[in-house]
C-alpha cells in the first residue's frame, strides 16, 4: 500500500470520528396563544402564584429568572401598583427517551507491514447508538394577565425532552417577548441556562 491510499483512509476515520461527535443542539417547541402582547415598555408586574407554588425555594428561583428575562424586555417588576400580573409554571410530564452513548461502537483502523516483522497501525473508536436515557417531558408555561380588567394579554409554552432544565425553556418561552407571534415553533436552547 502506498502513501496517498493511507492519508485518504486516516482523512475518512477523522471525518467519521468527527460526524460522530455531532449531534444537534437541543431544542423545545415553543407555542404562542395570544397575538403580540400589548405591554408598554416599562410596565409593573407582579407574580401570582398558585397554592401548590406557595413557599417553594425553586418556585422563587424560577421567578428570578422571570425577573431577568422580562427586565431585557423594558418590564419592571413592582409589587405594590403592578399592571400585570405573571404567572409561571413548570410541569414534567410522561417520560421521553433519547439515545446516549453506549455499548453500540464503531472503530476504524489502519495497519500495515512488512515481510521484515515492521508494522504500524491507527485506530479510532467511537459511538454510533447505545442504550436510551429517560428524559422527561418538561414544560414551562408563562400567562400574564392586566390587573385591571383580568384579561390575559399573554400566553407562551416551551416544552423539551431533551434534558433541558426550567431555566433554558423559560428563556425559549419568552424569547422576542413581547413581539411574539402566535403560533408553534422549534427553537434551539441557549446553554447551559441554570436553573
Amino acid at each position: 500500500m502506498n502513501r496517498l491510499p493511507r492519508r485518504h483512509l486516516l482523512a475518512l476515520s477523522f471525518a467519521a470520528l468527527l460526524a460522530g461527535c455531532a449531534a444537534p443542539p437541543p431544542s423545545a417547541t415553543v407555542q404562542v396563544f395570544t397575538p403580540p402582547a400589548l405591554v408598554a415598555s416599562g410596565a409593573t408586574y407582579r407574580h401570582e402564584h398558585l397554592p401548590s407554588q406557595a413557599g417553594r425555594p425553586e418556585q422563587a428561583v424560577l421567578e428570578g429568572a422571570v425577573d431577568a428575562v422580562l427586565a431585557r424586555s423594558g418590564l419592571r417588576r413592582d409589587d405594590t401598583t403592578p399592571r400585570l400580573a405573571v404567572q409561571a409554571t413548570v410541569s414534567q410530564d410522561a417520560v421521553a427517551y433519547a439515545p446516549v452513548a453506549g455499548p453500540s461502537w464503531m472503530s476504524v483502523g489502519l495497519g500495515g507491514g512488512g515481510w521484515s516483522g515492521g508494522g504500524v497501525g491507527v485506530g479510532f473508536s467511537f459511538p454510533i447508538g447505545g442504550t436510551a436515557q429517560a428524559y422527561p417531558s418538561l414544560r414551562v408555561d408563562v400567562v400574564m394577565r392586566d390587573l385591571a380588567n383580568g384579561q390575559v394579554v399573554f400566553q407562551s409554552q416551551a416544552m423539551s425532552n431533551s434534558g433541558a432544565n426550567p431555566g433554558m425553556l423559560l428563556e425559549a418561552a419568552l424569547r422576542g417577548f413581547p413581539n411574539m407571534a402566535p403560533g408553534i415553533q422549534v427553537v434551539p436552547l441557549a446553554l447551559p441556562a441554570r436553573y
